[in-house]
């Protein structure tokens, strides 16, 4: 079963969550993911995935602010938006 397109808080924390071996629950949205044992190959995973899904993911800006929070502004900000 392919993995659905991330597109909610909840689906990026889960995503994550299932790379650093935690419950989603456990991630604050604000927490460094760094400091929670997320490494650089898992962000270049991450970014590889959403990139097949069709959203050009800068790596450098989810590197610059390793967050849930920011994470999402990144993503939403690269969806079309309908008016």
């Amino acid at each position: 079963m392919a993995d659905e397109p991330v597109s909610t808080p909840d689906q990026v924390r889960s995503a994550v969550a299932a790379l650093i071996g935690t419950a989603p629950q456990d991630i604050p949205g604000d927490a460094n993911l760094v400091f929670l044992g997320l490494g650089s190959l898992d962000v270049m995973r991450l970014s590889s995935r959403w990139r097949r899904e069709g959203l050009p993911v800068e790596f450098e800006v989810l590197t610059a602010d390793p967050t849930i929070d920011n994470w999402v502004r990144h993503l939403d900000s690269l969806r079309p938006h309908s008016d």
